[in-house]
């Protein structure tokens, strides 16, 4: 049975909530590890925590996986998937198993700050009609542990509904979400990339609203290979698919689908440190140190 949590802000009962992670065999242990224990040593606990296991895993990430399980009995739960399926559909596992009805998302290699659930849950307690909620990131080189830059994002609903149009409104790694609703949408889809920017459009097409905290909770893991990787074909594919289904469905124009998907093409053809310069200067603030909650 899950450990019960009660706990009250000035007039506010706070929602309980689960914590909900995929997880797969090319997660480097000691990212897994570190994932975890940020988010069950939260200054204001999960009730519920489900990981699914996203196919079979490295004996290493199993012996991490059983050792929570064992340190968090009743409230740390695994789902396991015979054969990778991908991170959407894997997280519908993972919705439909959580016991609580705000689910708060975490990536298995980030790293959340220790009041990131109690100001997410305190959002959700002050306004009743919240549906879904995020905040800023902060992006760390994994070598150093230096702050790299802050990634924003709009805070209320109209600038929100305005941002989804062109790019993802929610900083996918700070993400929590009433499960209610994201049933109700269908959940996540079978997008193999960038299916976090499909289900919260999904979500706010679907009437739900949403807001962010002008403020770090989430840090972010940012590799060599980063850069690579947002400028690679695959996921210029991928992210060209999401637009033009969006367009399809009518969500977005035309003047909305075809600039973003030019763009990403430029980032693909041309050097890396275009890629580089362009993140830095447009994409990211690289000059403020940004707040953060590990004192809440």
């Amino acid at each position: 049975m899950a450990r019960r949590v009660k706990r009250y802000v000035q007039d506010y009962e706070l929602p309980e909530y689960s914590v909900l992670m995929s997880v797969y065999d090319q997660e480097l242990p000691e990212n897994l590890n570190q994932s975890l224990e940020s988010m069950l040593k939260q200054s204001y606990p999960p009730s519920d925590f489900v990981l699914v296991c996203d196919g079979k895993l490295t004996n290493a990430l199993d012996v991490i996986v059983k050792s929570f399980q064992d340190e968090y009995r009743g409230i740390f739960r695994i789902v396991r998937i015979d054969e990778n399926v991908g991170a959407g559909m894997a997280v519908n596992k993972g919705i439909k198993a959580c016991r609580c009805d705000y689910i708060v998302r975490m990536d298995s290699d980030d790293v959340s700050l220790r009041g990131r659930c109690l100001k997410e849950m305190v959002m959700f307690a002050m306004d009743e009609d919240l549906d879904i909620v995020g905040s800023y990131v902060e992006e760390f080189d994994d070598l150093t542990d230096k702050t790299l830059a802050l990634k924003k994002v709009p805070l209320m609903q109209e600038d929100i509904l305005n941002y989804s149009r062109r790019r993802n409104p929610f900083n996918r790694q700070t993400v929590a979400f009433r499960k209610s609703k994201a049933l109700e949408i269908g959940g996540y889809s079978d997008l193999k990339l960038c299916e976090d920017y499909d289900f919260a459009v999904r979500m706010l097409a679907g009437g739900a609203k949403g807001q962010n905290l002008p403020e770090v909770l989430v840090r972010y893991r940012v590799s060599e290979s980063t850069p690579e990787i947002r400028r690679s074909w695959r996921l210029t594919k991928g992210f060209i698919k999401v637009r033009w289904k969006l367009y399809t469905e009518s969500y977005i124009g035309f003047r909305d689908f075809f600039p973003p998907c030019f763009l990403q093409l430029i980032l693909f053809i041309l050097p890396m440190r275009f890629t580089r310069w362009f993140y830095r200067k447009f994409l990211r603030d690289t000059k403020i140190t940004p707040p953060t909650a590990d004192n809440v």
